[in-house]
């Protein structure tokens, strides 16, 4: 029974310490307030969908292994209810590749404004903006 259980530690500890040192680590890239201008080309001509919500600011995280994360607070400008999902929002990255975050949804009430951590995957280039469309 004690060898056993030395094995099963043994193979625990084997497995937990790499899984430890592989953790994805986010740091901040930097915080957005106003709008970036891009000229990247858009040949699919891919645009967020349409919604009541604007981006007032964002703050951009990523880690080594090139997780993409934000902090984007929203408002909603309609006085009734929305809720946002995420093909209302685009971000843009630094190859020109627009991609949504991934699956979120969430209610806003009228005129709520809110600030939601949402990620956008794994990507070699960094993202530039992130936006809406009204």
């Amino acid at each position: 029974m004690y060898r056993y259980l030395m094995i099963m530690v043994g193979l625990l500890w084997w497995v937990a310490i790499p899984a430890m040192a592989a953790q994805d680590i986010l740091t901040v890239d930097r915080a957005i307030s106003g709008e970036l201008e891009t000229f990247f080309e858009n040949e699919n001509e891919e645009e967020p969908r349409r919604s009541d919500f604007k981006v007032v600011n964002y703050v951009l995280m990523s880690s080594e292994k090139g997780a993409r994360w934000a902090v984007v607070t929203l408002k909603n400008g309609s006085t009734g209810s929305r809720i946002f999902k995420e093909d209302q929002m685009l971000a843009l990255f630094a190859d020109g590749e627009r991609r949504s975050p991934m699956a979120h949804s969430r209610t806003f009430k009228g005129q709520e404004t809110i600030s939601l951590t949402l990620s956008f995957g794994r990507r070699a280039f960094p993202i530039l903006t992130i936006y809406t469309r009204r």
